[in-house]
């Protein structure tokens, strides 16, 4: 008895000494440098390798044909350009400029900071990113995942595919109920246009202006865009939202307004364009949330409406100058432009002087100085019967230095249109490259919504029978009406004096004439030049027409290019190309061509002053 006491003493100690000798060895264990090492490597291996042939997919869709940069952290974060969370996610991102940003969607609000891996949620909640936001390029980075959720979005990996599928989680997210750009330090201050017929000018770039802030503070010359415009117009014939795009896209503009003051009756057409528009939207179906997202995304709309107000001083039945409401209900076609910064749909209907249907109201910054309305502005109901029947929202603006040159013959814009009675066709453009240049870009007009397109290039351009030697480039969606810039996928290097052609089919539901033309139409347009160009148009693009012999037009049709430097970069530098293009529409009958296809004139809204 007494060993069998002392044996189980033994196992009992001997157990002990197991237990703490085992606790003992976990407490000290310590991860070796070489797994460290091989952990960090496979890390870095599998980011790599996943960076490299990296596709970014929404709801399982590729999205490569919108060309945003973007790429996975070494930490396994998705970093997408700041531009990709405003275009492709639907929200409003602002940069001040000094390394803060603000994105926001619905009631949402995100502010993040260069350099920071924090977040603040609506003004107090403070979330981790995992990854810092970064710059690089001149592009602002954001973590996504870090703030996927907050805009409704979930991040997945496949690692397998090489791939990375943003999904938006259920539950719609609305706008907020109200939105004024003044309060994000959006607009730019209020001017006036004094007796001329220039509102058209000051909405289209207070437009503008908007959709660069709040980085960029600039206020751009009137002046120079109503008077340097490839149109017959001097500054008391008014004008329209087609006039601009024009100007703005053939880089004739715009300039500084202090290298070109308003009102003095001079303007310098030598001056350079300080920015360079490459997109434009131009929403035609009065649809009130489609506003509202272009407002809080992107800026300002420009947009038309009859004002029976003369002036500031002027008065009216529509308009209420102790509530600064406006809501007009007659026949009239509009006569005055403005610029839409905000909406309130709590607006009162009991506020406006006629009563409209229902509540309501657009908030509109307008062109008559502080001492109209509400120390510049004033509130147009949402029944107003013309406002936004069309409006411009401007989508992308570049720095003057995005392309090195333009080639162009369309100096007039969207003019007019013209196919062959079905809602597809082909178009094409010819021009002489310079030396050392290669392709990166064209441009041309979606005439309505839907629009489906593919780009072709044509190398050493012969005759219209080269034209059916086209290769393919690439292809892509445009959701609205509108001016759009789409970038090669690679750049084609051209041979110096090289005459090349670039080719686009569009396709355009519903429409029979779905080609943008530039062509006389009237005392405006008597400076449309068709000796300037070499286009060509197609139904199905085999049989070729010539667009100047045949429909007696231009196509708009633009090509971009850069110089390549075989030498050092400061032995020669290039010289930018002058021209113009963009969509104008004006009133007027349908005509027979001189050849194939047919040419229409497209009725638009009109702007100007009463």
């Amino acid at each position: 008895m007494k060993k069998i006491m002392v044996l189980a003493a033994f196992v009992a100690l001997f157990a002990g000494v197991l237990y703490y000798i085992n606790k003992d060895v976990v407490k000290s264990v310590q991860v070796s440098p070489q797994f460290s090492g091989c952990a960090e490597e496979f890390s870095t291996t599998t980011v790599d390798r996943l960076n490299k042939d990296l596709k970014i997919l929404m709801s399982g869709m590729s999205i490569e044909e919108f060309g945003f940069d973007f790429y996975v952290s070494e930490d396994f974060r998705l970093m997408v350009e700041s531009e990709f969370v405003k275009r492709l996610l639907s929200c409003a991102v602002l940069d001040y400029g000094d390394g803060r940003l603000l994105v926001m969607k619905g009631t949402v609000k995100i502010e993040l900071e260069v350099g920071s891996d924090r977040a603040k949620i609506n003004d107090y909640a403070i979330s981790e990113l995992g990854t810092p936001v970064t710059e690089e390029k001149g592009k602002v980075f954001i973590p996504l995942d870090g703030i996927a959720e907050d805009i409704s979005y979930k991040v997945n990996y496949n690692l397998i595919d090489g791939a990375v599928d943003i999904v938006q989680l259920p539950g719609e997210v609305k706008l907020p109920a109200s939105y004024d750009m003044r309060d994000y330090g959006r607009v730019t201050p209020v001017r006036d246009q004094g007796k001329y017929g220039t509102c058209w000018a000051f909405a289209s770039l207070g437009a503008f202006e908007s959709s660069l802030l709040p980085r960029d503070t600039c206020i751009f010359s009137t002046d120079h865009m109503s008077m340097c415009n490839s149109y017959n117009l001097d500054l008391n014939l008014g004008g329209e939202h087609t006039m601009s795009i024009a100007y703005l896209a053939a880089w004739q503009g715009p300039v500084y307004e202090a290298d070109d003051p308003y009102g003095d009756g001079m303007s310098d057409p030598n001056l350079k364009a300080v920015r360079h528009l490459e997109e434009a939207l131009v929403i035609n179906n009065r649809d009130t949330e489609v506003l509202k997202s272009a407002i809080f995304r992107y800026g300002a709309v420009e947009t038309s409406l009859y004002s029976q107000l003369e002036y500031a001083d002027g008065e009216s039945e529509y308009y209420s100058p102790e509530q600064y409401t406006y809501y007009y209900d007659g026949e009239e076609r509009p006569n005055h432009d403005v610029v839409v910064v905000g909406w309130d749909d709590s607006f009162p209907k009991e506020s406006f002087t006629k009563k409209p249907p229902g509540d309501g109201a657009w908030i509109c910054k307008n062109s008559w100085g502080e001492s109209f309305g509400d120390k510049g502005y004033y509130y147009v109901s949402y029944y107003d019967v013309n406002i936004c029947g069309k409006a411009v929202v401007y989508t992308r603006i570049a720095d003057p230095d995005n392309f090195d040159k333009i080639y162009q013959s369309d100096l007039l814009g969207w003019v007019g249109v013209m196919g062959y009675n079905k809602d597809e066709a082909y178009f094409a453009n010819v021009y002489t490259a310079g030396n050392s240049e290669e392709l990166k870009a064209v441009s041309f007009y979606a005439t309505d919504e839907n629009t489906r397109f593919e780009v072709y290039v044509v190398r050493h351009f012969v005759d219209d029978k080269s034209l059916n030697d086209r290769e393919y480039k690439v292809a892509g969606t445009m959701q609205y009406a509108g001016y759009y810039t789409v970038r090669l996928p690679e750049p084609v290097r051209l041979d110096d004096g090289e005459r090349y052609a670039v080719v686009v089919k569009i396709v355009t539901p519903g429409a029979v004439y779905p080609v943008a033309i530039e062509y006389n139409s009237d005392d405006r347009t008597e400076s449309f030049d068709i000796s300037d160009g070499e286009g060509y148009t197609s139904l199905y693009g085999e049989v070729w027409h010539s667009a100047e012999e045949m429909q007696k037009c231009t196509v708009c049709l633009k090509a971009f290019t850069d110089i390549v430097y075989d030498e050092p970069e400061d032995e020669a530098q290039p010289e930018a190309d002058g021209g113009a293009g963009e969509e104008t529409e004006n009133a007027g009958d349908e005509t027979e061509s001189a050849g194939a296809g047919e040419v229409k004139e497209e009725d638009d809204a009109g702007a100007g002053e009463e």
